[in-house]
């Protein structure tokens, strides 16, 4: 029998990802969007046509309990959410509802319709924030430093929340910083990539940053989606930490980045204060043990084959917008 899943934010990096995981293993596929007057379907273009997709929104329970009642899912994962640090100082409210009350809408709307159905919650390693461990666990206490922040981890608790109240299977993923080829040019990653790519083919001059010495732990978007999949197929939910157990600077993603086109970046980057976050978050390291040990999940892709990758992508994708 055919297995049902309904991705939110399937048009979004991670929900692209798992949507192509989830066809590959035989899945129905349905996806959540907001209707908008001009659709943003980049990521999925190659599978749209695989995909049923539903309109609604976090914000609106009774679409949430439509999209259920169509899609009778066996699995959701709810990828969907302001997901962008930076934005969440400008719109705390927004995200507040998307990313933190949106979640128990979508868990609503699954215990109303389908409470059987396997629940998944993207949860961030921006709810570590200010760290009181290195590396962070599932047993480290969260100190988020930032309004989305704040909103994970609402999300994330009130996923705990219903599994113990409702005895649903839900679970969170503590996913850390994760990316991709797919990643939207505001986060900082993608920043760097588009922006070596653009300069080593004459179109920008320079790259404006700002805190360099932040560091992060960064894997690849497509094995973290694995790790969405195999944690809806244990015989109990639970709540995992996905990292690589490795830690970045801002300064080697930029010196990977700007390398791979020949360049040397402190002849174009300039720190500028404006992209200082108001609280930063200076370190986050991950420790995936309890998923490598329970899920079997396994990194595939490092950081500096990441980074190259997604400046490759960047190259191509400039170079054809040219022609």
């Amino acid at each position: 029998m055919t297995k049902h899943a309904l991705i939110t934010g399937i048009t979004g990096q991670d929900g692209s990802y798992l949507a192509e995981l989830l066809l590959e293993k035989g899945y129905k596929v349905f996806g959540l969007r907001r209707r908008t007057s001009v659709p943003i379907m980049e990521n999925i273009e190659h599978i749209k046509n695989d995909i049923e997709f539903i309109d609604g929104d976090l914000l609106d329970l009774s679409s949430l309990i439509n999209a259920v009642r169509i899609s009778n899912p066996d699995e959701v994962y709810n990828l969907a959410a302001q997901s962008f640090v930076g934005t969440s100082w400008i719109q705390p409210v927004l995200t507040g509802q998307s990313t933190g009350i949106g979640v128990t809408n979508i868990l609503e709307a699954v215990r109303i319709v389908k409470p059987e159905a396997r629940f998944y919650q993207a949860s961030s390693s921006e709810m570590f924030g200010k760290v009181v461990e290195t590396p962070q666990k599932e047993t480290t206490p969260f100190y988020p430093r930032s309004p989305y922040g704040v909103a994970k981890v609402y999300g994330h608790w009130i996923t705990v929340n219903y599994r113990e109240s409702f005895d649903m299977y839900a679970c969170s993923g503590i996913l850390f910083n994760h990316e991709s080829p797919r990643r939207g040019v505001e986060f900082v990653t993608r920043k760097v990539t588009d922006a070596a790519a653009r300069i080593k083919l004459g179109l920008q001059k320079e790259l404006r940053m700002g805190n360099l010495d932040a560091q992060r732990d960064w894997g690849f978007a497509g094995d973290y989606v694995k790790a969405m999949h195999l944690m809806l197929q244990q015989e109990a939910p639970d709540d995992y930490v996905i990292s690589t157990g490795e830690t970045h600077t801002v300064e080697e993603l930029v010196d990977i980045a700007f390398g791979h086109v020949g360049l040397n970046w402190q002849d174009h980057v300039v720190i500028d204060q404006k992209f200082v976050r108001p609280a930063e978050v200076d370190l986050l390291l991950g420790d995936h043990s309890k998923a490598k040990d329970k899920l079997g999940w396994e990194l595939e892709v490092g950081f500096k084959q990441l980074i190259s990758m997604m400046v490759e992508s960047d190259l191509e994708k400039i170079q054809k917008s040219l022609r």
